[in-house]
């Protein structure tokens, strides 16, 4: 599975080799250093976050102030009317795009007292679009959610069940919290105590709804695919009969920081949590007696009752603990969308079992493991990250991403 998501960010990258003109910190020191200590430079950028950083970094390590020009053309001829009256300007800093502007290739017709200034911008360079730093983190940030549902489904799948309501705990998680918030917290003046108690009512609902499903599977023995269908139709109605159709809104700024922020060595603290959730179910998977448990149930369960396992037990928490997770990953999209709404983890169940099949994990059950649950989560979101970069259009999408699972499978029945 490891040379698999090598072979595809490989191929990926290969596809989107761009030329490219880098506006990151180290564009903005290269720049510097082409001007000299005194010369007055103007920066001229467009009004969008990735030009005006990088207008900060350069005006940053210039050794004195430059004008920063946010806007259109028009903005830029009134600056350089400005420059003009003030005694004029040495250096005129631009993006690529900037750069291309009208007005600075009529520079010397229109403005003779301007023919000596320098117009300068980042130098090209070829790269992949693929491994750019921002698309990576996107990569992860976007799979943070799928990623923490399937280790509870890969749990789940382990002891040979499945759990289709994830999806809809999703929702329904992130419109209980965003309630819990609205109505009892303070709403927008709400906490860090209030927006974490909100989040543990939502985590908990759903572990309950998981609790549900567990013991109709194991007392009364009925199977796990119509149980959990059952309970994915009821989670998603409830979901919109608490937000009464609509997107539950009326939260703080700070409630944004699991799914935004980023304090950690700089990587998103979504993909930080779900790094540690990946390391404590691997311990737990490994080195615990319930970790050799559900792989027991799964490998035969007659067997594992004879020998003294407890199956309906480890049955039961199994789908207690893909609950809870679930619960939590809609927190963590009602933190990322800064609401709650019951549309919410639409097909995402789908993509969870996907990227725990791939990653190795047997429908029969007793076989899977966690990092090759996260390996198989990536290799779903580079799939789907690489064919948006290439302009696959969505249906196509879904069609690959259909033959993905059946390869996944397919080489599971070979195996065996």
């Amino acid at each position: 599975m490891l040379v698999a998501l090598l072979l595809l960010c490989a191929f990926f990258s290969i596809v989107t080799w761009t030329e490219q003109a880098p506006q990151d910190a180290a564009a903005a020191q290269q720049l510097a250093a082409q001007i000299a200590p005194d010369a007055k430079v103007l920066i001229v950028v467009r009004p969008q976050a990735e030009d005006i950083a990088f207008a900060n970094a350069l005006n940053a390590a210039l050794p004195a102030k430059a004008e920063i020009v946010q806007g259109e053309p028009k903005d830029a001829r009134d600056a350089l009317e400005r420059a003009v009256a003030a005694g004029g300007v040495d250096v005129i800093a631009c993006t690529p795009v900037t750069a291309s502007w009208l007005v600075f290739a009529d520079l010397a017709v229109d403005f003779p007292t301007l023919k000596d200034t320098r117009i300068i911008q980042p130098a090209s360079q070829s790269w992949p679009v693929f491994l750019k730093a921002g698309n990576l983190l996107n990569i992860a940030n976007q799979i943070a959610v799928i990623a923490i549902l399937a280790i509870g489904m890969t749990i789940v799948i382990i002891t040979g069940g499945i759990d289709l309501s994830v999806g809809s705990l999703i929702a329904l998680s992130a419109v209980v919290t965003a309630i819990l918030v609205r109505d009892f917290c303070g709403g927008t003046a709400a906490g860090a105590a209030g927006m974490f108690t909100a989040g543990l009512g939502g985590i908990a609902l759903c572990g309950m709804c998981g609790l549900i499903s567990g013991a109709f599977i194991t007392r009364l023995r009925m199977p796990p695919f119509i149980v959990t269908l059952a309970m994915m139709l009821v989670c998603s109605g409830l979901a919109y009969r608490f937000a009464d159709n609509q997107s539950v809104f009326q939260v703080p700024e700070s409630f944004v920081w699991l799914g935004r922020g980023a304090d950690l060595i700089g990587l998103p603290n979504a993909v930080v949590l779900m790094i540690l959730l990946y390391v404590v179910a691997h311990v737990v998977m490994t080195q615990t007696q319930f970790g050799r448990h559900v792989y027991a149930v799964g490998g035969n369960t007659e067997a594992a009752f004879i020998s003294g396992v407890p199956v309906g037990r480890v049955i039961l928490i199994a789908y207690v603990l893909c609950g809870l997770l679930a619960g939590l990953g809609g927190v963590v999209t009602a933190s990322l969308l800064k609401s709650g709404s019951p549309t919410y983890g639409q097909m995402y169940e789908l993509k969870v079992i996907a990227a725990v099949v791939v990653g190795g994990t047997s429908l029969s059950g007793g076989k899977g493991t966690m990092p090759d649950t996260l390996i198989g989560a990536f290799i779903i979101a580079v799939i789907e990250n690489g064919m948006n970069l290439t302009n696959v259009e969505s249906n196509s999408q879904k069609i690959v991403l259909g033959l993905v699972i059946l390869a996944a499978v397919l080489v599971d029945r070979l195996r065996k």
